[in-house]
């Protein structure tokens, strides 16, 4: 299958409708029974993440009835939906609500990530901010662009690498271990910032958009990694896993950096890890 600008535009369109509909209505609107915790008082999931994700998967389905279509509530449900997305011709990945505790508590730090994957390589990815209303996109091979309604697409790109000091980044807490987990927040001291915005969404839109030098992620389930890093990937950036292998929808652990170039991905590595400046 190929992905071509008619079928981005309607997978767009579906991310953006569907996020009208079912996602920005609850926003700030929800009742004590629209919340739920999964694993933990961080872990949460609500009406808003399970009725898009129906929808979304729904439409999907209609169109291209032989696709898989992994959701992170579906997965939640039953976890051997993830055992054919390495191997089918064609699979979706959605997180109808990344940074559900953000959308939670009211806070405008949230979005809708879809993924495009054929025979195990992602080829398109889908950033849409329900609150800002706009897109950041990718096709594999023709760049990184932010689409807005009634505006033409502004192609993006990453930020200029910078000496290790003035490293600006983000940097996910939840699931590094300890003893690792301390020594990275002891080392952060060598760069300029290390923050986190509990949404992977946000925190990639920013890397790919060069508002952002460096990402840290623990935890790599594919929904809230793939499309992330296809579009870092077609904004020049450079990620891979802790120990310098690559990333693709079957990497489930060993964690992932997201840096500039390949030179600022051994930098932040080395500074986080090693602490050396």
């Amino acid at each position: 299958m190929t992905i071509d600008a008619r079928e981005i535009e309607w997978l767009n369109d579906l991310v953006r409708q569907v996020a009208a509909a079912e996602i920005m209505p609850r926003f700030r609107n929800l009742d004590a029974g629209d919340v739920a915790e999964k694993d933990s008082a961080t872990d949460l999931v609500t009406i808003a993440d399970e009725t898009a994700e129906l929808e979304i998967a729904k439409a999907l389905k209609a169109r291209f009835p032989d696709a898989l279509v992994v959701g992170e509530e579906a997965h939640a449900a039953d976890n051997s939906i993830l055992d054919g997305l390495a191997s089918a011709p064609l699979a979706f990945t959605i997180d109808p609500v990344d940074g559900t505790f953000n959308f939670a508590r009211g806070v405008p730090l949230f979005g809708t990530m879809l993924a495009v994957i054929q025979n195990g390589e992602t080829i398109a990815g889908i950033i849409h901010d329900p609150v800002g209303g706009d897109s950041l996109l990718a096709v594999k091979g023709q760049g990184s662009f932010v689409r807005s309604p009634g505006k033409t697409d502004s192609l993006q790109k990453v930020a200029a690498p910078v000496d290790t000091a003035d490293l600006v980044g983000a940097v996910s807490w939840n699931f590094v271990p300890e003893p690792t987990r301390s020594a990275i927040a002891g080392n952060l001291v060598l760069m300029n910032t290390g923050l986190s915005f509990r949404c992977a969404a946000h925190e990639y839109r920013l890397a790919a958009t060069g508002g952002l030098h460096y990402l840290l992620y623990n935890k790599l389930m594919p929904w809230d990694h793939l499309a992330g890093v296809l579009i870092h990937a077609e904004a020049g950036g450079h990620t891979a896993r802790f120990d310098g292998s690559s990333y693709n929808c079957s990497t489930l652990d060993g964690g992932l950096i997201a840096a500039p170039d390949e030179d600022s991905w051994h930098r932040v590595r080395a500074a986080l890890f090693d602490g050396k400046a």
